[in-house]
């Protein structure tokens, strides 16, 4: 199987397969718990129909939306995640890059691989800065002071995550940096030796955003400790609170899912929130933000920008998201396993794909832009 045989969100999945280390591609494949919240996030988007309308002269179609005040060419954008050199060499530097191509919004992790401050030189398009509550107070204004050096406009604090989900296919592969892989783990990286020349031979691994701040190194901390021992869970509303003001531009809140919730994210001054349940890997059993965003977009969708993200594998997905008042949606694996299959032109491709779809979709639904598809359009099962 070549990249070129990849056509959907599987059969990138299935290239990623052969190509990762079987714990690495669990990594990126797996949910909390039963895994329930992760099928569901997708199936969550059959349950909904669509109802095109016709004869409307769709001719020309504009994919262009507004994003917490960043113009981006798509509605849809590559959300913040982890480790991303884990799965591809060139991790965010591809990532970035295609993005920068077709003119959409990127996000990079606190635990991602590639400086912020490296991206943000190389590449023109809105960048925002994904980060967690620490408990050190100072650490978190070092944090956001390094992303306004760095050019970035938009924070994204992720607040569904003050501890680690239960992922039971890391804990039975011992997947963890620095790697403290089981005996059966070890035998899987040995099936994939290219992988393993790449990760030996190229440049070193490393989590930039954290190595400034704390010792990510050695034997001093897991990403698992990381997130028991540094993460803060007696983070509050005032806590947030102080942090948008002391950031004084484009706030967001990534996880948010409660009515109550979203309505205290606009009282504080967010500009935007990202309706998540991170993939299904924290609360097994969570709702699915696709099912949530209709009553919060009654809510607050007149007070803020409405985002969302989970299970997101198909243009039909991203338009059901933008009729129910989504601003623009958010892409994780969708992305991650065309950069695990084939770098940059994997993802490029996958983004070519979706826009191609997109477009196709709306000239079928009867829509010229984004803001012709409205909820009316919608009927759930």
């Amino acid at each position: 199987m070549r990249l070129n045989d990849c056509h959907n969100f599987h059969d990138f999945r299935r290239l990623a397969r052969r190509r990762l280390p079987r714990p690495i591609f669990d990594y990126i494949d797996g949910g909390a718990d039963d895994e329930l919240t992760l099928r569901r996030n997708s199936e969550s988007f059959a349950r909904c129909d669509l109802v095109p309308n016709v004869l409307r002269g769709v001719s020309e179609v504009d994919l262009s939306t507004t994003v917490m005040g960043q113009k981006i060419d798509l509605p849809v954008y590559l959300s913040p995640t982890a480790l991303q050199r884990l799965f591809h060499h060139w991790g965010e530097r591809a990532t970035a890059a295609a993005a920068e191509r077709f003119g959409t919004m990127f996000g990079v992790s606190s635990l991602g691989t590639v400086s912020m401050a490296e991206l943000s030189t190389r590449h023109s398009t809105p960048q925002v800065y994904q980060f967690y509550f620490h408990r050190d107070r100072g650490l978190n204004s070092a944090m956001m002071q390094a992303a306004k050096d760095s050019g970035i406009n938009v924070m994204m604090l992720t607040v569904d995550s003050i501890t680690g989900g239960n992922r039971e296919r890391d804990l039975r592969s011992g997947f963890s940096i620095p790697f403290r892989l089981t005996p059966a783990g070890i035998a899987q990286f040995g099936l994939k030796p290219a992988w393993g020349l790449n990760y030996l031979l190229r440049e070193k691994f490393s989590l930039p955003q954290l190595d400034a701040h704390i010792d990510m190194k050695g034997d001093a901390l897991t990403i698992g400790r990381y997130f028991t021992e540094m993460l803060d869970p007696s983070m509050n509303w005032d806590d947030v609170a102080r942090m948008v003001a002391e950031w004084g531009g484009p706030f967001c809140l990534k996880g948010i899912m409660s009515v109550e919730d979203a309505r205290s994210a606009a009282d504080i001054g967010c500009a935007g929130i990202v309706l998540s349940n991170h993939g299904g890997r924290q609360l097994d059993g969570s709702r699915t933000a696709f099912d949530q965003l209709d009553e919060i977009v009654q809510a607050v969708g007149d007070r803020m920008d409405i985002m969302i993200d989970g299970g997101v594998q198909r243009g039909t997905h991203v338009l059901k998201a933008l009729a129910l008042g989504a601003k623009a949606v958010g892409l994780g694996r969708a992305y991650l396993y065309a950069l695990a299959a084939a770098g940059q032109p994997g993802v490029e491709r996958m983004l070519a794909q979706m826009t191609a779809e997109i477009t196709r979709d709306m000239r079928l639904m009867g829509v010229r832009n984004i803001r012709e598809l409205i909820p009316q359009m919608l009927r759930f099962r």
